[in-house]
């Protein structure tokens, strides 16, 4: 990481490479664990797949990926049995942001680091978060919308604001959509823990009382798609992209099934969240905070800024394009790799 080449700018590069060789082998000897939000999204079934793969590229010894099911309790439980086998790190993603500072405290205590991915922690210590902007998500989801949609009820289907993700993503797009488009008239539907139920039943009742729905912003395709979908297509409402009486929706995800809808013309477009990445940079900063390594704001060496979101709190803010019919077949994202 460019981030540790600073902080020894004085060494000559043979020395260099002789210390990060001894230091990735100290990591090496580590273990490390890592908890899934879910295995019900195909989201998270592909973060989980790679941050296996990228265990065995970076020569991590991880222990078995346990799954919190969107349930503290479990979470909780699942770290302190990784800490009870030795795990020296731990990558989360805190669904309760408050809550996470349980998680924190034991590592503290057992002398472990934590990377949160995907999800910011409200308070420290934790080595870094390895995130995308989820305002940003929002915003590109306004956009779009409003660059499609002239006038009339908009509607964004929001994940659980237990956590920062779902305030931020909902929190861009009402921004968004109240100060740039006001011919545009924005309805809410909330939902528990990112429930599927909730967001079918929620939109099945807004749809009774408002049929001339214009457009949908979900905020997790991976749990938010299908049902919305089936809800859409039962009302006889899910028309093609193109067609009259097509709702616009904008997904956020990236995972192959809103690839194959943007194809179909059932959605518009997906805000691609970096699974990938995730995985790949979540190992590498953990690798490096058991190595001794602390971080510092600034850009990075993959085309990211690390920017203090709140006091003792970085985050390296990964890049996370829109998808649309134009660009949906780009083998780069990797929704189309898998």
């Amino acid at each position: 990481m460019n981030m540790l080449k600073k902080t020894v700018p004085v060494l000559g590069a043979a020395l260099l490479a002789t210390m990060l060789g001894a230091s990735a082998s100290r990591a090496d000897g580590e273990k490390v664990a890592v908890d899934l939000t879910t295995l019900t999204s195909p989201f998270w079934t592909s973060y989980n797949k790679y941050i296996v793969e990228e265990a065995k590229k970076q020569g991590v010894d991880l222990l078995e990926p346990f799954n919190s099911e969107f349930d503290t309790a479990k979470q909780i439980t699942g770290v302190q049995n990784a800490l009870s086998l030795g795990a020296k790190g731990i990558i989360f993603s805190p669904f309760e942001s408050a809550a996470a500072g349980s998680v924190l405290k034991a590592a503290e205590k057992a002398g472990a680091k934590v990377v949160a991915v995907d999800v910011a922690p409200d308070a420290g210590p934790v080595a870094i978060v390895v995130r995308a902007n989820n305002l940003a998500y929002g915003e590109k989801a306004c956009k779009f919308i409003g660059d499609n949609v002239k006038e009339g009820p908009v509607v964004q289907i929001m994940g659980d604001q237990a956590s920062i993700n779902g305030r931020d993503r909902g929190n861009g797009f009402r921004e968004c959509i109240t100060k740039n488009y006001p011919n545009l008239k924005l309805l809410e539907i909330p939902t528990k823990a990112w429930s599927g139920e909730d967001a079918a039943a929620g939109l099945d009742a807004l749809l009774n009382a408002q049929p001339d729905l214009k457009a949908i912003y979900m905020h997790a395709g991976g749990v938010f798609l299908a049902p919305t979908l089936q809800t859409l297509k039962r009302k006889n409402l899910l028309k093609p992209a193109g067609e009259a009486g097509h709702i616009v929706i904008v997904s956020n995800d990236g995972i192959p099934q809103e690839f194959d809808a943007i194809r179909k013309g059932e959605i518009d477009a997906t805000v691609s969240q970096p699974a990938d990445l995730y995985a790949k940079y979540g190992i590498q900063y953990l690798k490096e905070a058991i190595n001794g390594t602390t971080f510092k704001p600034g850009p990075t060496d993959h085309d990211s800024n690390i920017v203090e979101v709140r006091p003792g709190v970085l985050e390296d803010q990964l890049a996370a394009p829109l998808v649309t019919k134009e660009n949906v077949d780009d083998k780069a994202f990797w929704g189309n790799q898998l």
